[in-house]
């Protein structure tokens, strides 16, 4: 049905069909659109491969990048390890396989005076070694922790010793220390000497000692630099606000604050001074000394395990005790840090 009306004079016809709504898009959103309706159109599992793009990796995959390491660990650490475990309860030889017996070889060492002679040459090089590598390194590193023109020289110079060779050094304080060494030949100037320091039992121990601390300045000195760049310095300036000196805060701040590192600097130290070989071996000469008072138990395993009639199996029981005191060392060191801790 229509109906007519009047417009401008004009009559205008009206159907009972509304016209539909135009809507006008524009191209971008057209294009946009069309795209994306032909995209799901046309690929309907697109969502599930964005999906798939993470891949998950096999569980085997971390074992393979940490084969290699694996591998050289257990061929040249584990193997030897037990082998040597192995070893220390049979009789063998260096040209004879040998048999089991046991105990037999622990027993022994009960029994055989140059194995107590090495163990107190070793506990007492720790005892005399480690609280100047605990000390001194610290006070050498606060020493040269601050800049100040010329310091790289002196932090170089203090390190050097690191990294020259065990053997050079070993001969060079042989030298200065023998009885026309340079030592003795200026101890000779205002009339003392010539002193026994690589003849006599105890001086020959100690001169080793001072070696091995000499040589470990550099390291450890390094090692408590890195720690005492991460103290606070808000704390020393509170503490000095507080009327603190420079001994106080160095008990009250610096040494809480790296008492950690020296729990680990005394416990590398101390396996390494207990395991003493290069010095000992240099000055003291293979033997060990006059009459090998000064052999420690890496010497004895040497002077015991090589050769032609060396006696491995004998040998690889004072290495396990070693392995066994080490392993001791460590532990009581770390539960002594917890202790402290708590």
């Amino acid at each position: 049905m229509s109906a007519t009306s009047m417009r401008g004079g004009e009559p205008v016809a009206h159907t009972g069909r509304a016209a539909a709504p135009s809507h006008t898009a524009s191209p971008a959103a057209a294009h946009s659109g069309g795209t994306g309706e032909r995209a799901e159109a046309g690929h309907p599992g697109g969502a599930g491969r964005r999906r798939q793009g993470i891949r998950t990796h096999l569980p085997i995959t971390p074992w393979l990048f940490l084969l290699p390491g694996l591998l050289v660990t257990g061929v040249f650490v584990l193997y030897p390890f037990l082998s040597t475990v192995r070893s220390s309860f049979t009789d063998r030889r260096t040209l004879i396989g040998g048999q089991w017996v046991g105990g037999a070889n622990y027993q022994e060492l009960l029994h055989d005076d140059m194995f107590w002679t090495a163990l107190r040459n070793s506990v007492l090089y720790m005892v005399g070694v480690v609280p100047l590598l605990v000390v001194l390194p610290l006070l050498l590193a606060m020493l040269v922790q601050n800049y100040l023109p010329g310091i790289g020289f002196f932090r170089s110079a203090f390190y050097t010793p690191v990294v020259a060779s065990v053997v050079v050094v070993g001969l060079i304080w042989v030298w200065m220390l023998d009885d026309r060494g340079l030592i003795n030949s200026t101890l000779g100037v205002i009339g003392v000497g010539p002193v026994a320091f690589l003849s006599d039992q105890w001086l020959l121990l100690i001169s080793c000692m001072l070696v091995t601390v000499w040589k470990g300045l550099g390291y450890y000195m390094i090692v408590y630099m890195a720690a005492l760049g991460n103290v606070p310095k808000e704390l020393h300036e509170a503490a000095a606000v507080d009327g603190a000196g420079a001994v106080r805060r160095f008990f009250t701040v610096t040494v809480p604050a790296v008492r950690s590192t020296m729990v680990l600097v005394a416990a590398l130290s101390s396996v390494n001074a207990f395991k003493v070989f290069s010095e000992v071996y240099l000055m003291a000469g293979p033997n060990g000394g006059p009459g090998g008072e000064d052999t420690t138990l890496v010497m004895l395993i040497k002077q015991v395990g090589t050769g032609l009639t060396g006696r491995v199996g004998y040998a690889s029981a004072i290495s396990v005790v070693v392995f066994v005191i080490t392993l001791g060392l460590m532990l009581l060191v770390l539960r002594a840090d917890r202790k402290e801790d708590a």
